[in-house]
């Protein structure tokens, strides 16, 4: 086995290239490697797997990288869409991102790595990591931290890896802007260095949200009621709303001419309603509290608290920090109490906690409280 060889996730984007290229230029042996997750669907005109790919293999020609391609799609269907499916039809919105990087990445990738003789991973994620110098060299902690783009960092959809997990990988633009991440593409030649980063789920690509979901959970139309009960409208079915939704309601007008908009303030599982409410400042939009259950510290245990620790949390990614006190119930359960309210708190979705630039992990909100 060589220390020296490391498998790098070849994604067809500028940021998995710069990766391998840096670590070409570092002296390790470098294999690209392409992980193809979904195959459902994937000769339509959403999907861009294929492109995908032309352009991974075309970066390790020019980086000179052996290339191999594994198709990951049983366990991604398993461990991550599965989970999806079962998320939305309870009536919460899922990340499937986060399940994906604990799942996939850095678990079955890593299995696949391991077998390929490598020591380590890498992937083009805005991250860092760091060993905690404050434990002995032989009870070394593996610390996740921001990317030092703040625009970038990728920390949130990462909390949920372990202490082998991170011992086992590199973020080798971690410490970069995405601008510099360009710039060293093209000045490299990297046949992809201004293509447009991705977004969205990556199974779902740029195609309608609805029209997908449809073909794997049965639609259940519904009451659109204010939170006194008169209904305003029909909604498709609940899985297809997430709290704070402002467009796709279809209810124009108002009750009492105030003309503020519409959201979505919460589902009524039971009684397949979905109750809304006008303006943006409601105060069924605002929490100063939540519960989130199936937790994971990246330690391996809960930060240590007393009624003075703050913590900074997100509760989305593109949030800023929201200063919060935490209380551990167990193993895997916590609340965090808020010292402003927060707008539109959506179960499923990852609370994730911080202390600086230290991510701590998180876990799933199940309860705005």
């Amino acid at each position: 086995m060589s220390n020296n060889r490391i498998v790098v996730g070849l994604s067809g984007g500028v940021d998995s290239a710069v990766s391998a290229l840096l670590l070409k230029q570092q002296g390790f042996e470098v294999i690209g490697l392409f992980m193809k997750n979904w195959e459902d669907d994937d000769d339509d005109e959403y999907c861009s797997t294929r492109q995908d790919f032309i352009d991974a293999a075309a970066v390790a020609d020019v980086i000179g990288i052996e290339f191999e391609a594994v198709n990951f799609a049983v366990e991604y269907k398993d461990r991550v869409f599965a989970e999806f499916l079962r998320e939305y039809a309870a009536g919460r919105t899922p990340n499937p991102d986060v399940l994906c990087n604990a799942e996939i990445k850095f678990k079955a990738f890593l299995d696949h790595a391991i077998s390929l003789g490598a020591e380590k991973i890498a992937t083009g994620h805005y991250a860092r990591i760091q060993v905690n110098q404050e434990n002995s060299a032989n009870n070394g902690k593996f610390e996740l931290l921001r990317g030092l783009d703040s625009g970038k960092d990728q920390s949130y959809f990462l909390h949920r890896l372990n202490q082998t997990q991170l011992s086992k990988a590199v973020f080798p633009i971690g410490n970069l802007q995405k601008s510099v991440v360009r710039t060293l593409a093209k000045k490299a030649g990297l046949p992809n260095h201004a293509k447009k980063d991705s977004t969205g789920i990556c199974f779902i690509g740029e195609r309608p949200f609805r029209e997908f979901l449809e073909r794997y959970l049965p639609r259940s139309p519904g009451d659109m009621v204010t939170p006194d009960g008169k209904q305003v409208g029909e909604h498709n079915g609940l899985m297809y709303y997430t709290i704070g939704q402002r467009q796709g309601l279809g209810i124009g007008g108002t009750i009492d001419g105030n003309g503020k908009p519409w959201f979505v303030a919460d589902k009524d599982i039971e009684q397949n309603k979905l109750v809304v409410v006008q303006g943006h400042h409601d105060a069924r939009l605002l929490n100063v509290r939540l519960r989130a259950e199936d937790a994971t510290w990246i330690a391996g245990h809960a930060p240590t608290v007393n009624e003075l620790t703050r913590f900074g949390a997100k509760t989305r990614y593109r949030q800023a920090d929201a200063t919060c006190s935490l209380l551990v119930k167990n193993d895997h359960v916590f609340e965090l109490q808020f010292e402003q309210t927060q707008w539109a708190v959506t179960p499923g979705q990852s609370a994730v906690l911080y202390q600086g630039e230290v991510c701590l992990g998180g876990g799933i909100i199940s309860a705005r409280l």
